[in-house]
């Protein structure tokens, strides 16, 4: 994997990720395919209408379903699922923390499926297998997240479990990689508390092993309850501390806000399930703020939900269209809609690129919230 930053605007980057199979230009907001498939599209509707060059997949539920044994058999992510652009496959660490009965020792996390109530364990040797299966083209390690807010025991004890377990993935996927296609990022840690969040990143940037060293690094354990604020001043302290030539990952974030905050303080990659998860709620993204498509108000709406937006959906959908839809708990509903959504953000990403490019990132964020009426 290649990353090279072309152009800084303040804090803001503009750069480019080249994997073996995609070109990705950053900031890049990633769509969430959990199940190797983004809910309620398919792969026909990635190639001609969103286009993304990365999507994510998710470890934990990949393994327990339909097990990673038998995607790596159908060709991996790829084969499997025919989108032939790259994979970021997370490590299921934080859903295997997720649930209640969860276990987490020196060497790993004990839980039990909530498919079945099986019982596994996931080593960090385990899950770079998993994701070797997979296929993914860029996989991440399995970390000690923690819920916030945490006593200072915790919070240090999960440091120095990530930190002992990135090193062993490392070593780990060193290795057993048969090439240079799949690569490996590693997670900082630390809740809220700056002098933590300096270990960790501090501890996870000095590992390197036969000249080899991370090829990315994310910021984990945030947008887990804590305030807003809390969360913009943690990456805004953390960013820095980490490589400048190397990608930057903010995990699980966020709202269009969240997006462009932490873009202006030095991320390069995001993913969320917002932009899908919302669509099927009723809750679409436009230029000017959120929209309730489920309000009464949309029965005889005639125009597109942004009439400023060139999705699919906007080019051909009323906005009294979608309300039905919904409201007759339609399946047509949640293509359209989650269509939309993921065109608003991958589009969002594109504008801030080109603001990016053009050294006008302040102007263009300050125009975003002169924009939003609600």
């Amino acid at each position: 994997m290649k990353f090279e930053v072309l152009k800084s605007d303040g804090n803001a980057r503009y750069g480019v990720i080249e994997t073996t199979r995609s070109r990705i230009e950053t900031p890049v907001f990633m769509p969430v395919g959990t199940l190797a498939t983004i809910k309620g599209l398919d792969t026909v509707d990635l190639k001609e209408h969103l286009k993304p060059e990365i999507i994510l997949a998710n470890t934990y539920h990949l393994y327990l379903r339909p097990n990673h044994k038998i995607v790596e058999k159908m060709g991996g992510l790829h084969g499997f699922t025919n989108f032939e652009k790259s994979f970021l496959t997370d490590s299921g660490g934080f859903q295997a923390f997720s649930l209640k009965e969860s276990k987490t020792s020196d060497s790993g996390i004990e839980f039990k499926s909530h498919i079945d109530g099986s019982k596994h364990y996931f080593t960090p040797e385990k899950v770079i297998d998993i994701q070797n299966s997979l296929g993914s083209d860029i996989m991440m390690v399995l970390d000690d997240l923690i819920a916030l807010p945490a006593e200072k025991r915790r919070i240090s004890d999960s440091i120095e479990r990530t930190t002992r377990w990135a090193k062993e993935s490392l070593k780990y996927h060193l290795e057993t990689r048969k090439d240079e296609v799949q690569n490996l990022f590693a997670i900082v840690q630390g809740g809220v508390d700056l002098d933590f969040r300096k270990k960790s990143a501090t501890e996870l940037t000095e590992i390197e092993i036969s000249g080899k060293s991370f090829d990315g690094f994310a910021i984990g354990g945030l947008s887990v309850g804590e305030p807003n604020q809390a969360m913009y001043d943690t990456v805004e302290f953390t960013a820095p501390l980490l490589p400048v030539e190397k990608p930057r990952y903010l995990m699980g974030v966020g709202t269009p806000e969240d997006l462009i905050e932490n873009i202006y303080r030095g991320i390069d990659m995001f993913d969320c399930v917002m932009p899908t998860r919302n669509a099927r709620n009723g809750t679409l993204f436009t230029s000017f703020g959120r929209l309730s498509i489920k309000a009464s108000r949309f029965k005889e709406g005639s125009n597109p939900v942004d009439p400023s937006c060139n999705c699919y959906t906007c080019q051909n959908y009323s906005r009294a269209y979608l309300n039905h839809l919904f409201r007759a708990k339609e399946i047509t509903y949640i293509r359209l809609a989650s269509l939309h959504n993921l065109h608003y953000y991958l589009n969002l990403m594109r504008e801030v690129r080109e603001a990016i490019q053009k050294g006008q990132f302040e102007e263009y964020r300050k125009e975003f919230y002169s924009k939003r009426v609600f």
